[in-house]
């Protein structure tokens, strides 16, 4: 009985040694909870809005889309094989965004719901993705861009609708 234990333990001392040291399970770490972070950050806001995809959506499309790419880079994978994970990465996003798209049924089959949830998952893989390449920087700014899109094209939008709304009713003010 005591071979099988120590069968058994060599084998999952096998099973665990992709990481080597204490510096590959903090770049682990480190690059998983960025994404983690990141993703929380544009789910807040989304969540805040009340939209369906939330926080926990958001963090498990960005720490998703990290991990696809820090496992095969951490594997030795080469730059085409990279390449190729983003490929699907924005392939399997496109698909998970396109659910999120809903036409309008009944009368009203011109309005559509739901574009910019699935620009945000996209923009929050992308950023995952960053993250997880190691280009921390790089997804903290767009990050940071994202919620100022995110925070200022409405009140841009509403501001510049009301003007149009303001000159149309002056327009029919004077025709009468």
């Amino acid at each position: 009985m005591e071979a099988f234990w120590q069968a058994f333990l060599a084998a999952l001392q096998t099973e665990f040694a992709d990481v080597a040291d204490a510096r590959e399970v903090s770049r682990i770490l480190i690059r998983l909870l960025m994404a983690a972070l990141l993703g929380a950050v544009l789910g807040f806001e989304r969540e805040s809005k009340g939209k369906s995809a939330g926080v926990r959506t958001h963090m498990l499309v960005s720490m998703g889309a990290a991990l696809f790419v820090l496992a095969p880079s951490m594997a030795g994978a080469d730059e085409q094989a990279l390449s190729r994970v983003i490929q699907g990465i924005v392939a399997g996003i496109g698909f998970l965004g396109a659910g999120t798209i809903l036409k309008g049924n009944g009368r009203d089959t011109s309005h559509v719901k739901g574009l910019t949830t699935a620009a945000g998952l996209w923009m929050t893989a992308a950023i995952g993705t960053a993250a997880g390449m190691g280009r921390e920087a790089t997804a903290l700014v767009s990050t940071v861009l994202a919620l100022l899109v995110l925070a200022s094209m409405p009140l841009l939008v509403e501001k510049v609708e009301g003007e149009h709304e303001d000159k149309r009713e002056e327009e029919e003010g004077r025709k009468h």
